[in-house]
């Protein structure tokens, strides 16, 4: 499973009910700069794509699931229980989740409010796959940055099959796992190699 990140776009609200509402915003187009290439690697960056979540968010009969940390065992709603929805855009995955009284009276529920709350948590990071060749041709690309703006390796992601969203306090990029689907460059340009981990934290 991958995970993306941007930081912000968190809100809470409180309805008149006393129920709680949690607003949030994964905007695309955005680069993340994955590695830095250390001393004598090139820098590596990231792009999803607009709409690269839409295969599974346009099926509303896929469950997709708000949890905290990437955690099955922390979940706050999902589309399957009524209490998350999602609205794709070219600019940003976008979701409204009800936190029922019961989620929110949980250990868990309790703590990522307190940790949203103190600003602490702001992070959204989907948990996604990238779809195998034979379904979607050209689901990511690794190009070359300009050369006026740097060496970075970037790599495109343009159709992904989503999972899930986190709350997160900061991005989630195992180096190790990074360096394990290394990027390399040929004659015939940059290109992921096709054999590589199945799940990888992102």
């Amino acid at each position: 499973m991958f995970h993306a990140y941007e930081t912000g776009g968190l809100e809470v609200r409180k309805r008149a009910s006393g129920a709680l509402e949690l607003a949030g915003r994964f905007p695309y187009n955005r680069p993340a700069t994955l590695s830095d290439g250390g001393r004598t690697g090139r820098p590596r960056k990231e792009v999803i794509a607009p709409r690269a979540f839409n295969y599974r968010v346009n099926r509303e009969d896929e469950d997709i699931h708000l949890l905290v940390g990437h955690s099955y065992d922390r979940p706050l709603a999902s589309r399957g229980a009524g209490t998350l929805s999602l609205a794709d855009s070219d600019e940003a995955l976008t979701f409204v989740a009800q936190i029922t009284p019961e989620i929110a009276a949980t250990t868990h529920g309790k703590d990522a409010l307190a940790m949203i709350g103190a600003g602490l948590a702001v992070g959204i990071s989907p948990g996604f796959r990238i779809p195998p060749e034979r379904a979607v041709k050209k689901a990511e690309e690794v190009t070359e940055e300009d050369p006026a703006e740097g060496m970075a390796l970037i790599r495109t992601i343009f159709a992904a099959l989503l999972y899930e969203l986190s709350i997160v306090t900061r991005p989630a990029y195992p180096e190790a796992q990074i360096e394990a689907r290394s990027w390399e460059v040929t004659g015939g340009g940059v290109h992921v190699p096709a054999k590589r981990n199945p799940y990888a934290w992102r």
